[in-house]
């Protein structure tokens, strides 16, 4: 099978995944009876959360038994040159307070680059998905789509910023850098979590960066922003999703932000 032919398989599996995610977020949405916990690091997790993750593990034991799993709720199982990365809710909080912005994320890492990425956001009736090579996309499903492009501006006083909040800056000890980021920019506006990269790939906005990430939240983001045409870093120009920060932008503007932020080299 060739490379294009497998991830196209790959591609149509990650949809079936985001289906069966899809069905059991959209049931608990605004449930009465949704249960809620503080994990270790306070961040809320809920019963549709573990859910996903495990109906989205089990039909992955069953169709790529071969394959390894890392989710945000039940760690990494199994070791292979091939890795599905799950996030079952991505903007819990949101979730929580019955604010439509939230996402399953499903990505495909194979030796060491992303190369399937699917971003599912049924309370919004919206989808992204892209494959390595094959453009990134949006649509109901994947045979109901249009492919997108990120814009082309290409000075930042001409730009539209998207973040997800001050804190996480603030936690970093890069208030100051953020704050004199943001006053050079046209727009800025805090539209949260996946969907300031999405909107990235869409072109509607420019740039998008958060400073506190974790390899499950941003996977599935990268193959669709660079197969959109952008760029997607970390905060000190490390390309993919690893570097535990992103820079997501449509390129022209990336080196000038990266400049800009003048974050580390190194994490300390």
């Amino acid at each position: 099978m060739s490379q294009t032919a497998r991830y196209n398989d790959d591609l149509r599996l990650a949809h079936v995944l985001a289906d069966k995610a899809d069905a059991i977020t959209l049931s608990r949405f605004g449930s009465q009876d949704l249960l809620v916990e503080s994990k270790p690091d306070l961040t809320p997790v809920t019963d549709a959360d573990r859910a996903v993750e495990d109906a989205l593990r089990d039909t992955l034991s069953h169709t790529r038994s071969r394959d390894s799993v890392l989710g945000e709720e039940r760690g990494t199982t199994g070791q292979s040159n091939r890795q599905w990365i799950i996030d079952p809710i991505d903007g819990t909080k949101n979730f929580v307070r019955g604010v439509p912005v939230w996402a399953t994320l499903i990505g495909l890492v194979e030796d060491g680059e992303v190369v399937v990425g699917v971003v599912s956001a049924p309370a919004l009736k919206r989808r992204w998905w892209a494959a390595q090579g094959q453009g990134a996309w949006t649509g109901t499903s994947l045979f109901k789509g249009r492919q997108i492009r990120v814009s082309q501006v290409d000075q930042i006083e001409d730009a539209s910023l998207s973040y997800s909040s001050l804190d996480g800056w603030l936690h970093a000890d890069r208030g100051a850098e953020f704050l004199r980021l943001q006053s050079q920019f046209w727009r800025t506006r805090a539209f949260g979590d996946f969907w300031n990269y999405m909107l990235v790939a869409e072109g509607a906005v420019d740039v998008a960066c958060e400073p506190e990430l974790e390899l499950y939240d941003m996977a599935a983001l990268v193959p669709i922003v660079t197969e959109a045409g952008g760029r997607f870093t970390s905060l000190n120009g490390q390309d993919g999703p690893w570097g535990g920060h992103a820079l997501a932008t449509n390129s022209l503007l990336h080196d000038d932000v990266l400049a800009a932020l003048d974050w580390p080299a190194l994490d300390s």
